[in-house]
């Protein structure tokens, strides 16, 4: 199956697998909320072990199994709280746990730079495993599961995603970032918002999880916040010579590169629907 994936064209590559995923994503999240959770804690899992494992090509040396074995349980924790299935004030479990991260590096000798590894071992939690575990905030407001909003949120940011990329493949002149991403372009970036802008038109009426003006302002948010998303894995993949974050992901490169935009944008959504919604 992989040579036979290898021998296809990037796009080509693209569209078999974002098939392949969507429906696992998309059963996932329709067919319970203990799916959803479980469904984005392995890929959590997944992603935080990819961003452990590129920081060590680069000579470092996170905790890479002990960090994301507390991001799972933050993922788990926020599920069961937001659930309603166990205390809020279970959250300071987190405490102790992220704080056996200094007592593990207390006993490796052989680290050099102890305290960068051990910030490190925190930016995995802060960057990859933060971000997912609010998706349970996301879809599980008020303890009850609303599918229709996290898959609307999906949809809205894989729309920017698509459009960003056959608006920049076709029109793209105009750099947005060269610095960063140089093949990132203006053009991409409208057709990217143009495309979220039509999604969240017909989320409008299909999906009533949200007011039509709070669909339009998450569909902003996650253009901009999955760009910029985007972005910061670039200028992370720049900073230690890499093009993509791994392979597992035919056509898509690894979990970071598939989930980038979410990572960014699930603190800016959550925020908006806590503080405005």
């Amino acid at each position: 199956m992989k040579e036979r994936l290898d021998r296809m064209t990037n796009l080509q590559q693209r569209v078999i697998t974002a098939v392949f995923g969507v429906f696992i994503i998309l059963f996932g999240i329709w067919y319970s909320d203990w799916t959803f959770a479980l469904l984005f804690c392995i890929i959590s899992a997944l992603t935080q072990l990819e961003f452990y494992k590129l920081l060590g090509l680069d000579g470092n040396q996170p905790l890479t199994y002990y960090g994301t074995a507390v991001g799972c349980l933050i993922c788990l924790l926020t599920y069961l709280i937001e659930k309603q299935l166990v205390d809020y004030d279970s959250y300071f479990l987190i405490c102790p746990a992220a704080s056996m991260i200094f007592l593990i590096k207390l006993y490796k000798k052989r680290d050099l730079k102890p305290f960068t590894n051990i910030g490190f071992t925190f930016l995995g939690l802060i960057y990859v495993a933060v971000p997912f575990a609010l998706l349970n905030v996301l879809a599980l407001r008020g303890g009850t599961y609303h599918p229709g909003l996290m898959l609307g949120c999906l949809v809205l940011l894989w729309a920017s995603d698509i459009g960003a990329y056959f608006a920049g493949t076709k029109f793209g002149r105009r750099k947005l970032f060269e610095r960063v991403s140089p093949k990132k372009s203006w053009e991409g970036a409208v057709g990217g918002a143009l495309a979220a802008s039509l999604i969240a038109f017909f989320l409008t009426i299909f999906v009533d999880d949200l007011r039509p003006w709070e669909w339009y302002c998450v569909g902003a948010i996650i253009v901009v916040t999955g760009t910029y998303g985007d972005l910061v894995e670039s200028l992370f993949k720049r900073s230690i010579a890499i093009k993509d974050s791994g392979s597992t992901i035919p056509g898509h490169g690894g979990f970071l590169d598939r989930f980038d935009g979410l990572l960014l944008a699930a603190p800016f959504i959550i925020t908006f629907l806590k503080l405005f919604a």
